[in-house]
């Protein structure tokens, strides 16, 4: 884990000023994007616009968490009503830190203290099936290509 850390809910002003969706998209570029076709790159690609996200966010669809190493953001995690996470990256530089780890653990505890849901569910991209599989989701069906996205659903049980 990072020390000096912290973790902060996001809103657009601090999206756009630390440079989440940046992340978000060298992220995707280098380990995501090689397994996803142009039309999947371009689907993703408007999913993160500044815009859209922001609308989401404005409409209380979506929420954005950003770790933090001093200034620098280095993880960021989305959900989506009801409980679904949506974005989980973390600079390539802090992988294997605990960073998503951390992330998801925040998002867990938020929604468990809410204590509307018993589950979470995410659509894990290929390269990143091993890494929901060691936060505890399981697979809930095979992998699916919709508009040339790549992702197997799979859901956490909260405990």
């Amino acid at each position: 884990m990072v020390k000096d850390y912290m973790i902060a809910r996001m809103n657009i002003d601090s999206i756009k000023k630390y440079g989440a969706l940046d992340l978000i998209w060298q992220v995707f570029l280098e380990f995501e994007a090689p397994d996803y076709s142009d039309e999947g790159i371009q689907e993703f690609k408007k999913f993160i616009d500044l815009n859209s996200i922001g609308q989401k966010i404005s409409d209380n669809e979506m929420r954005f968490w950003g770790y933090f190493s001093g200034e620098d953001i280095v993880g960021v995690a989305a959900t989506r009503q009801p409980c679904h996470i949506s974005l989980l990256f973390v600079d390539k530089k802090h992988h294997r830190q605990g960073i998503g780890r951390e992330l998801f653990n925040t998002i867990t505890s938020f929604y468990k203290a809410a204590g509307l849901y018993r589950e979470m569910t995410v659509n894990s991209s290929p390269y990143a099936v091993e890494v929901y599989h060691k936060l505890g989701f399981a697979d809930t069906d095979t992998e699916q290509l919709v508009n040339g996205i790549r992702f197997i659903p799979m859901k956490y049980i909260f405990t």
